[in-house]
């Protein structure tokens, strides 16, 4: 039962919080921890797990992808306790989006897809588990980690109506606009037959 009623203070509220969540830049803490250097000017300089990876270390690229999605999953769970369904959909927008453009690093971060993939999760578990799901499927069978996750978050608002999630649907198609927007020079790539697959650096 939400302790707070989702009225516009609230939903205020859970946006500043969604995005203060989201815009904790893991990867470069994470790199840091590991004495891996300065993620900025490694590989893409991208603060996601892909470039974590670059690093050469899969235990801090796993962990990256945890906390990325765990940010995300946090603020949509937070906010539905406390707040209703409302809230938790606001929460997980601003988380997704202090993810991509955290005020700390200059409004440059990551490209959204753990964090993407962890509030959908949270929002609605079989919606998640299926765009994670789509996006190993693609990123197995074409061994390039932008096209599983083009194809993961152009899924996700279609799974969302299948399964019946019409609510998340939305959320999920305005998600996915963004991961695609934040992968445009990966589409070029991806066009030109350039883009690097999953381990090259």
């Amino acid at each position: 039962m939400p302790v707070l009623e989702s009225s516009a203070a609230v939903l205020i509220l859970w946006a500043v919080i969604g995005y203060g969540l989201g815009s904790v830049p893991f990867g470069l803490v994470v790199t840091k921890a590991f004495g891996l250097g300065n993620l900025r000017e490694i590989g893409s300089g991208n603060i996601g797990t892909t470039n974590v990876l670059r690093t050469g270390s899969k235990a801090a690229a796993a962990l990256t992808l945890l906390l990325d999605g765990g940010k995300g999953a946090v603020a949509v769970l937070l906010a539905r306790f406390l707040a209703g369904e409302d809230a938790s959909q606001m929460a997980g927008l601003m988380a997704f989006l202090g993810h991509c453009f955290p005020v700390w690093l200059g409004f440059k971060g990551g490209k959204g897809v753990a964090t993407f993939l962890g509030l959908m999760l949270a929002l609605a578990w079989p919606v998640g588990i299926a765009c994670c799901l789509t996006w190993l499927a693609a990123a197995a069978m074409t061994r390039i980690s932008s096209m599983g996750a083009l194809v993961s978050a152009a899924s996700g608002a279609a799974w969302a109506l299948l399964l019946g999630y019409h609510p998340v649907a939305l959320l999920a198609a305005l998600l996915a606009a963004v991961v695609f927007i934040r992968h445009s020079a990966n589409i070029a790539r991806l066009r030109a037959g350039t883009e690097p697959r999953i381990g090259q650096k």
